[in-house]
């Protein structure tokens, strides 16, 4: 499998600029990709944390869903385009910011994913665990075996290659897509109203600010998908050449533009079933929307799809999210002076990532909520404000300065930064 994945990836190094014609299937591949890195379980939490405020502060998010996803990402984009051939993102900030800073963004960048990582691969294993013991009806194996071949799994199909990585998130979002659609449409003849009982009452402009500060952060990693983004850069660039700015603008726009109105139609969906008080109840219940749908309905047919949405969600966020970490641990091994050989490298990160964690989705951990909230401040640092910085101080990004779109992409970065912090103080 080892020469299968390396002869993989050299045809894949090896191949020459394509030219900037129609849209072609890797065009598809990555776009689906992108959303499969995005859109997971996060999702499924969405109606709960977006819908809870009322239905004018849900209403200005959904307008402006689309340019915090779009800009920012593109933004990023741009800053791992601006390097030189080949370099990911440990390696632009280098060439642009010196070695101390490289290092340091390459830190924090690793911290930043390294933990939502852990996160999936505990969810993951008490969605699987729970899955067979109430729907299934059998006794699943001990944890730490669950957990193991669990991981094997996910890890086997990592080992193919980054192209068969993004591939198989790409085949994932089918089932996914379909599932929200379904979920969607199941609950129409549910409508009564919900969410809009709220309308007729506007907020007061402090209250309603207040509201929209605490919920964009929400918003803003609902549909992050920065820790891909690298490799998505790295990839058009090997392909696409000078015209790799354009062909990836038009991918990100496709994917977030599916995202969405996928997302949304989703989250209007449950909070017109749902009024603020139940969507209240779910989050004070710590449950998933659709965990609180099943028990609101008694209906076994949600009981039973729920948690094989939520495997797929989890086990492509899971990927998605495994391509930045691998990046950043790559990265500060290197950074350390050492230089082992690709394959070495290749199999002490892996070997890392499965110790690490098999070890976390063994003990379950309640800590794991507050890294991942240490994580969200540097995520919306490096998505938000990094390129923007760089757009000032970088020559060859210099061309993208003077847009009102970056001064959009910063508010909402030191706006989402601002929110983070201030929901972690006590």
């Amino acid at each position: 499998m080892n020469d299968q994945a390396n002869s993989v990836d050299e045809r894949f190094d090896d191949a020459t600029p394509a030219t900037l014609s129609r849209w072609n299937r890797h065009d598809t591949t990555w776009m689906l990709g992108l959303f499969g890195t995005a859109i997971g379980a996060g999702t499924l939490f969405l109606p709960i944390n977006a819908g809870i405020g009322g239905f004018w502060p849900l209403l200005i998010l959904a307008l402006l869903a689309f340019p915090m996803t779009f800009y920012a990402h593109r933004g990023l984009t741009r800053f791992v385009l601006s390097g030189r051939e080949g370099s990911d993102i440990t390696d632009v900030v280098e060439e642009h910011f010196g070695l101390t800073a490289g290092a340091l963004i390459t830190l924090l960048y690793f911290l930043a994913i390294f933990p939502i990582l852990l996160i999936y691969s505990v969810a993951l294993t008490n969605t699987v665990g729970s899955f067979m013991l109430n729907q299934l009806h059998i006794t699943p194996p001990p944890r730490v075996i669950l957990s193991l071949v669990l991981i094997l799994g996910l890890l086997t199909v990592v080992r193919c290659g980054e192209q068969v990585i993004v591939k198989a998130m790409s085949m994932m979002v089918y089932p996914f897509i379909a599932a929200l659609l379904f979920l969607a449409v199941f609950l129409i003849p549910h409508w009564n109203g919900g969410i809009l009982a709220t309308a007729s009452t506007l907020p007061e402009p402090s209250a309603l600010l207040h509201t929209l500060w605490l919920a964009i952060p929400v918003m803003v990693f609902s549909f992050n998908h920065s820790p891909i983004i690298s490799a998505f850069a790295v990839d058009q660039k090997r392909r696409y050449g000078a015209s790799a700015d354009e062909r990836s603008s038009q991918i990100l726009s496709r994917a977030h533009l599916l995202m969405v109105v996928m997302v949304l139609f989703f989250v209007f969906s449950c909070v017109l079933t749902l009024s603020p008080e139940q969507l209240a109840e779910a989050k004070a219940q710590n449950l998933s929307i659709l965990s609180y749908l099943a028990n609101h309905f008694s209906n076994p047919t949600i009981a039973f799809a729920a948690p094989l949405i939520a495997f797929v969600a989890i086990a492509k966020s899971f990927l998605g999210h495994y391509i930045g970490a691998n990046e950043g641990l790559k990265g500060l091994i290197l950074k350390t002076g050492k230089r082992p050989a690709g394959k070495t490298l290749e199999r002490l990160t892996a070997a890392f990532m499965l110790l690490v964690c098999w070890a976390v989705a063994t003990l379950n951990p309640s800590i794991l909520r507050m890294i991942e909230s240490f994580g969200g401040p540097v995520i919306a640092a490096i998505l938000f404000l990094m390129p923007m910085y760089a757009i000032r101080r970088v020559p060859s990004m210099r061309q993208h300065a003077g847009k009102i779109s970056n001064v959009f992409v910063t508010v909402v970065g030191l706006v989402a930064i601002s929110s983070l912090v201030y929901s972690l103080i006590p």
